[in-house]
């Protein structure tokens, strides 16, 4: 399973920012068997655009393939475009790591 957590910095020490659209990175992660096999750092650069940055950054979730979106808050147009393509959205706060622990845990019972 392929991951995408919104991040305000490029590590798993980061924190899950407060806005998926106009975050800095996303980490993703990739998940096998409850353990993460891979990670890696996405640089967004759809945070800057005047408008329609969520749905933006909704498709680059999708040109990447990501399965699951975990953020803090995610936009209702945002929201929409992930819904279409399938992709689960969960909500997180704390630290990137704290989030796909929490995540692996609620999935892998």
């Amino acid at each position: 399973m392929k991951i995408a957590i919104s991040s305000v910095g490029d590590s798993l020490d980061s924190q899950v920012a407060d806005v998926f659209g106009r975050c800095l990175y996303f980490i993703i992660v990739e998940i096998e068997d409850g353990k993460i096999i891979k990670t890696g750092v996405l640089k967004n650069e759809n945070e800057s655009q005047q408008s329609g940055a969520g749905i933006a950054t909704s498709q680059l979730m999708v040109d990447e393939k990501i399965e699951t979106v975990i953020a803090k808050n995610i936009g209702p147009k945002a929201d929409d475009v992930l819904k279409q393509f399938k992709i689960e959205v969960y909500n997180a706060d704390g630290s990137i790591k704290e989030a796909i622990d929490s995540f692996i845990a609620k999935n892998n019972k």
